[in-house]
């Protein structure tokens, strides 16, 4: 298998808003860049310098941020009502981005969805999302949709007409457990968009069958979450790999859990080793 020529970030949610601890448990796993919750980016508009010496000082860099039509509850891309309010959001992070050296926007869809988005629907996605895409382009920075479960695009028909709207400057952000959770091929997809992605997210889909036993490190009688620790659900990560690893791609490859069932540093340790170990991509 050819060698990966990317390089590995970690999500920051798992950690939800103790941002600073995120950073320091990151840095102390070992990852070398980190994508922060987009409303701790927020809150350094106009004072990027000190997000800059922030970042320095746990020795991480930033990949870009999670926007889109994501961040106001029922804001889609499909609603022209919410087009501009879409826009400006989505320059105003490009901006704060610019300035940080980061250079990635994933394009969130909107939620919660309300069953099948149609061809209409699609239609005023691609406008919206084109016009932000040129927005936030002219801060250096790429907007990369996002098919996300449960939100408006989730489907890969809904995918496929929705990337044949897009323009040049849109860019494409697979998720590998959404796109499995969606009963996509991933490595089909990713080689057939392999122009367009420009982000990755790496991420793993709790069996439906499982049990608490396969977990762990489960702490008491807690529910399992949807996503779970590389290597411990039913993504299959190494055709993804050489999928990707085909395709040349160069870019960031973000480690990614929402929830932990312990604590986010044990969760994020497992997910590092896992890359290292099961898919031979050195973290540390």
């Amino acid at each position: 298998m050819s060698e990966f020529k990317g390089k590995i970030a970690v999500h920051a949610i798992t950690w939800g808003h103790d941002y600073l601890l995120g950073f320091e448990e990151a840095a102390k796993l070992g990852y070398k860049a980190i994508e922060p919750w987009p409303a701790f980016v927020e809150e350094f508009e106009n004072r990027e310098n000190e997000l800059i010496e922030i970042l320095e000082q746990y020795g991480l860099t930033m990949t870009g941020v999670y926007g889109g039509a994501a961040g106001v509850p029922g804001r889609r891309f499909a609603d022209p009502d919410m087009r501009q309010s879409i826009i400006d959001y989505n320059a105003k992070l490009a901006r704060i981005l610019s300035k940080t050296g980061a250079s990635h926007i994933v394009f969130g869809p909107g939620g919660p969805r309300k069953g099948p988005t149609d061809r209409d629907q699609l239609k005023q996605a691609a406008i919206t999302i084109n016009e932000a895409a040129k927005r936030t382009l002219e801060f250096g920075v790429k907007a990369c949709v996002h098919p996300h479960l449960w939100t408006e695009l989730q489907e890969q028909d809904e995918l496929e007409y929705l990337m044949e709207l897009l323009d040049k400057e849109v860019y494409f952000a697979p998720d590998t457990a959404h796109l499995s959770g969606a009963n996509m091929d991933v490595p089909a997809i990713i080689r057939k968009y392999r122009e367009k992605v420009a982000y990755i997210h790496l991420k793993d889909l709790t069996p439906k069958e499982a049990r608490v036993e396969d977990f762990p490190m489960l702490l008491g009688n807690e529910a399992l979450p949807v996503f779970c620790e590389l290597g411990l659900g039913t993504v299959d990560f190494k055709p993804i790999l050489e999928a990707i690893n085909e395709t040349g791609y160069d870019g960031w490859m973000t480690v990614e859990i929402d929830q932990s069932t312990s604590t986010p540093y044990n969760s994020l340790a497992i997910c590092r080793d896992f890359v290292e170990k099961q898919l031979g991509i050195p973290v540390r």
